[in-house]
C-alpha cells in the first residue's frame, strides 16, 4: 500500500492540475507584452508621445525660443473643433527656428509624421531623410510640409490661420 501511495504523490508531482493559476498568468503576461510591442511598433514607435499641446492667443500660436533652440525638434498640436493639426519645430544646424507639418504630400494619409535623428528629420512611413537647415526651404514630395513662422525677440510666432489650413494632411 505504502508503495502505491508513493507512486500517486510523484504522479500527482508530474501531473499538470487543471485550472493552474501560474499558467495563466504568465499566458497573460505574454498577450500583454506582444501587444505593448505591437502598438509601439503601430503607433510609429513612440511618434505620439511627447506632443505638447498649444493654444492660440489674439490669432498665434507664441513659443519661447529658449525653449526650444537645443537642436532638438520639439512637436505640438493644436486643437480643433474637427481634431488636433500637428507640426514641429527644430533649430537646425544653422541656427534658424525652423517649422513645418508632422507631415508630407506624399506620405500624410498615414499619418505617422517624422522623428529626428542628428541633424535629420526622419519619415516615420518612409524612411526618407532631410536635412534640418532645409525645413521650409524645399518643399514638396516627402520633405515636411513647411509652415509659415517669424521669429520676434525671444518668440516663435505661428498664425494660426496657417495651422489650420494645414489641417488637410490630418484629414480635417
Amino acid at each position: 500500500m505504502s508503495e502505491e501511495r508513493n507512486r500517486q504523490s510523484k504522479k500527482e508531482l508530474f501531473t499538470k492540475k487543471k485550472g493552474s493559476s501560474t499558467g495563466k498568468i504568465f499566458t497573460l503576461l505574454g498577450v500583454l507584452v506582444i501587444g505593448a510591442v505591437a502598438a509601439w511598433f503601430l503607433l510609429g514607435q513612440g511618434a505620439s508621445d511627447g506632443i505638447a499641446a498649444v493654444k492660440a492667443e489674439n490669432g498665434f500660436v507664441n513659443l519661447t525660443i529658449s525653449d526650444l533652440d537645443d537642436g532638438q525638434a520639439h512637436f505640438f498640436k493644436l486643437a480643433t473643433g474637427k481634431g488636433d493639426i500637428k507640426f514641429f519645430v527644430v533649430k537646425s544646424v544653422d541656427g534658424v527656428m525652423r517649422a513645418a507639418f508632422d507631415a508630407c504630400d506624399v506620405c500624410y494619409r498615414e499619418k505617422k509624421g517624422y522623428r529626428q535623428e542628428g541633424d535629420f528629420m526622419v519619415c516615420n512611413n518612409c524612411g526618407q531623410k532631410f536635412r534640418t537647415d532645409l525645413v521650409n526651404e524645399v518643399k514638396g514630395g516627402c520633405n515636411p510640409a513647411p509652415l509659415a513662422r517669424r521669429v520676434e525677440s525671444n518668440q516663435i510666432l505661428i498664425a494660426k490661420a496657417d495651422i489650420v489650413g494645414g489641417g488637410w494632411y490630418f484629414g480635417l
